[in-house]
């Protein structure tokens, strides 16, 4: 039976903000539901076990000042499959500022467009937002660990239930105000998690690693010379790639308070290969054609190179001397991977030499990659790209194939939009695309959110399977697929 766990009055709406509105209207029911109540169409997989989460920004109150999409209380979205059958839950991550603001009733912190407007103590690397924990969600020891890419307190979350467990008792107290940046990475091989945070006060960047029982085992700032804005982190099996890239507040803004992200256009991006337990001495440092890069593929070693993938941007503050100033035109601009020319690229770094090669590798917008997580440090053959509109609506998948180059795609139908989507093995999976891609679509036409499911070798016929939700699910941020077998729950029933 699908049941209400827990409904929301939305003071965010009605509003003319179109990131609040039609693909990203917030939902305002956490619902529980399991087969055989929910509709499937098609059949669930029977060698299909695990979990499939999906974290994004669902804002309940009215926003202060001018709403940005990351600005959103996050909410996860979990399916749980096994055996054939599928349960489904929507939570939210209740961090202390979401508690704080249901407590009041209202907004207590603006978001990332206006800060200055903040009236008490926030979180994150700008200091003054609520810690939404809305952008990124990952399994390790066995729990699920939400954060937000501006930095927030290590929120663990039970990985079917959802229920928030509160920030890691084992190390977010030494990470104090700093937290955790999303993207941090885990390593299918040691368990290790390596993560870092960032800031605009020095130090302006730190790098840690988290080992597979839950200790934190390393954290070291690494020397920048100004404040920076990284959003991943490269990881291969001996080493980390940090960011520091061409796109950054301005440093005299920022002494008068102002946070106004500046293109750096004669700054080449600068990329810092650190070994896994390295210091900021241990860095060595390299540059390649100034840009930005939300997110990557995979990095992995060859020979005396470390190969870096991912979607870089080569235009990420678009002009806006045309456009009005109030509205939304801007934002929409800001937003546009069709105007930050993003587009897959691959990165090299010869470790003998010092020298950086660049390739791009398509010239299609795609972003938000993801590959099988066993070979994730490790060469891949295969990755799978969300296609996206300019306007930042992901309307279907690209599989790539790195040895042949060829790649298949998938385009959904009108009105439908499909989120981060993971690869998930089969059971005794033989081959690295062996299994299924799982990802959550927004069907404006039903209203309804679906879970569907694609088998990965061959993605062009569309899903297998889609299992019809209770509600309606907003466009969201970052997913995961974790196998049962690293789950600290018991088997779907």
């Amino acid at each position: 039976m699908s049941t209400v766990h827990k409904r929301y009055t939305l003071g965010c709406l009605p509003t003319d903000n179109p990131y609040l509105l039609d693909n990203w209207l917030p939902t305002d029911t956490e619902w529980t539901a399991s087969t055989p109540d929910l509709e499937v169409i098609g059949e669930i997989p029977t060698d299909l076990h695990g979990v499939y989460l999906r974290n994004g920004h669902n804002q309940v109150h009215a926003p202060i000042g001018k709403y940005h999409p990351f600005d959103g209380d996050g909410m996860i979205h979990g399916m749980h499959f096994g055996g054939g059958k599928a349960s489904y839950r929507n939570r939210f991550v209740r961090t202390t500022g979401f508690l704080a603001e249901q407590a009041a009733g209202e907004s207590l912190w603006p978001g990332i467009i206006e800060p200055r407007r903040a009236v008490r103590r926030g979180w994150g690397s700008i200091g003054a937002m609520k810690d939404n924990a809305g952008t990124d969600v990952k399994v390790h020891a066995g729990r699920a660990l939400a954060a937000m890419s501006q930095c927030s307190e290590p929120y663990r979350l039970d990985p079917i239930t959802l229920e928030t467990l509160g920030p890691d008792p084992s190390w977010a107290r030494t990470l104090g105000e700093r937290g955790i940046c999303s993207h941090f990475q885990v390593d299918p091989r040691t368990g290790d998690m390596m993560f870092f945070n960032f800031g605009e006060h020095a130090p302006y960047f730190n790098y840690g690693v988290v080992d597979a029982s839950n200790k934190l085992v390393h954290y070291e700032p690494i020397d920048l010379p100004h404040a920076t804005w990284p959003h991943d982190l490269g990881m291969s099996e001996n080493y980390c790639v940090i960011h520091d890239l061409s796109m950054f507040f301005d440093p005299e803004g920022l002494k008068k308070g102002q946070h106004r992200l500046k293109f750096h256009r004669d700054r080449p991006a600068r990329f810092g290969v650190i070994p896994r337990f390295g210091t900021s001495g241990d860095v060595k440092w390299f540059e390649g054609q100034p840009c930005y890069i939300l997110h990557l593929a995979n990095t992995y070693e060859v020979g005396d190179e470390i190969v870096m993938d991912g979607a870089i941007q080569t235009n990420p503050v678009p002009d806006l001397g045309a456009l009005p100033k109030d509205g939304y035109a801007r934002m929409h601009a800001l937003l546009s991977m069709d105007l930050q020319e993003t587009r897959m690229h691959r990165w090299r770094f010869n470790m003998v030499t010092g020298q950086t090669t660049e390739e791009d590798l398509d010239d299609e917008v795609t972003e938000f990659s993801m590959i099988s997580h066993s070979v994730k440090g490790k060469p891949n053959r295969y990755v799978y790209n969300a296609l996206a509109k300019p306007e930042w609506k992901l309307d279907g998948l690209k599989k790539y194939d790195w040895k042949t180059g060829n790649s298949q795609r998938w385009e959904a139908p009108k009105g439908c939009y499909v989120s981060e989507t993971p690869f998930a093995p089969r059971d005794n999976a033989v081959d690295e695309d062996d299994g299924y891609l799982v990802t959550y679509v927004t069907n404006l036409n039903s209203g309804k959110g679906e879970c569907a499911i694609f088998d990965a070798r061959d993605i062009t016929p569309g899903p297998i399977c889609r299992i019809i939700l209770p509600g309606h699910i907003p466009m969201g941020a970052h997913a995961c697929w974790t196998p049962q077998s690293a789950l600290r729950v018991p088997p779907a029933a």
